[in-house]
């Protein structure tokens, strides 16, 4: 958890005690993880990138009591999932979108993903999770990208720890092989 949690949580109180102030250092050091988090659920960053908004909105107007038993950041995940799967929902066509018919938003992916993804490497390892069913693509994000703990990770996904690492497992092996699939030496990964 660390000063991550801390920081996020006292920004927060800061929030719930009026200084607004305390919402933009949340929307500051959050937004681009959220953003890519999400967009690993809805495999669209202009999607995410709403959705990001809409969460940080929740925050402000419904003002959720953080129970501090998760860190700060996985509290703040889960509420994104929650609003992603809202979106999903009222967009049922969209979850049937697959990330292949999507190809000329990935193509012209934003300057906020190409500041966060520095490398050739990141880059190709970004495309191959993008082809992993979401429960994989979002597992890795948390516990790889986000650093959370198999037990954050569960609380954002509503699974118990053990169900993570089963899941943790699959995935790997499924962007091993996509990796594969496009020459990624394991050196590399």
């Amino acid at each position: 958890m660390g000063n991550d949690s801390d920081n996020g949580a006292g920004s927060y109180r800061r929030f719930l005690s009026g200084d607004d102030d305390g919402l933009a250092a949340i929307v500051n050091e959050y937004r681009e993880g959220l953003i890519l988090y999400l967009q690993s659920l809805v495999a669209n960053l202009y999607t995410a990138e709403e959705l990001a908004e809409e969460t940080f909105f929740r925050l402000m107007v419904k003002k959720p009591r953080f129970s501090g038993k998760s860190s700060f950041k996985s509290w703040l995940y889960a509420i994104g999932r929650h609003v992603a799967i809202d979106h999903l929902r009222r967009n049922a066509k969209l979850a049937d979108t697959r990330v292949e018919d999507m190809a000329e938003y990935l193509a012209d992916e934003t300057d906020l993903e190409r500041a966060y993804i520095r490398s050739e490497q990141r880059i190709r390892l970004h495309r191959a999770m993008e082809k992993l069913i979401p429960d994989y693509r979002q597992v890795l994000w948390l516990v790889y990208f986000e650093e959370l703990s198999h037990e954050e990770a569960g609380t954002v996904m509503k699974k118990n720890s053990r169900q993570i690492t089963n899941l943790l497992y699959r995935a790997k092996q499924s962007l091993r092989t996509e990796l594969e699939k496009e020459d990624f030496s394991d050196e590399e990964f």
